[in-house]
């Protein structure tokens, strides 16, 4: 009798993805494909498009204001959602949501990131750099969405 014998052995999902790289203008997007795999096979889908710009964000910070432009992205599945972290080595600019001015073109990230997630914060490192993550809970969506 032939049939289908799961191994014993098959590694379970993997509940966390850690990459170091050095960001530009394509590596949102790249990103953004990671986080999507990584919340499908977790089973967060619903979860995709505020992670995906939370993310979005983040690596756009890290473009703006690091001057190497290197950082370390971390996603976890937690028990009720995901953590995202992004970790530099510069520590000058700790990141704070700030009064932009209505014509500015730049400012609103951190804003934005407060309204999609559901808690962030900004950590500093042993090294000096810093650590900025998100979390998303289940019921984490994005905000003002239209319902139709």
């Amino acid at each position: 009798m032939n049939g289908y014998f799961p191994s014993i052995y098959a590694s379970p999902i993997p509940t966390q993805y850690r990459m170091t790289l050095t960001v530009g203008e394509h590596s949102a997007r790249h990103i953004r494909r990671i986080a999507r795999m990584h919340l499908e096979n977790w089973e967060l889908q619903h979860l995709t498009e505020t992670v995906e710009l939370a993310l979005t964000e983040l690596i756009a910070n890290v473009i703006r204001h690091v001057p190497d432009s290197r950082c370390t992205l971390l996603l976890l599945k937690q028990q009720t959602g995901v953590r995202a972290e992004v970790t530099d080595a510069y520590g000058e600019l700790l990141p704070a949501p700030a009064k932009s001015d209505p014509e500015s073109e730049g400012g609103r990230g951190l804003l934005l990131l407060d309204a999609l997630v559901d808690r962030w914060g900004v950590s500093p490192t042993a090294a000096g750099g810093k650590t900025v993550w998100f979390e998303c809970t289940n019921h984490c969506r994005a905000r003002g969405r239209n319902p139709l």
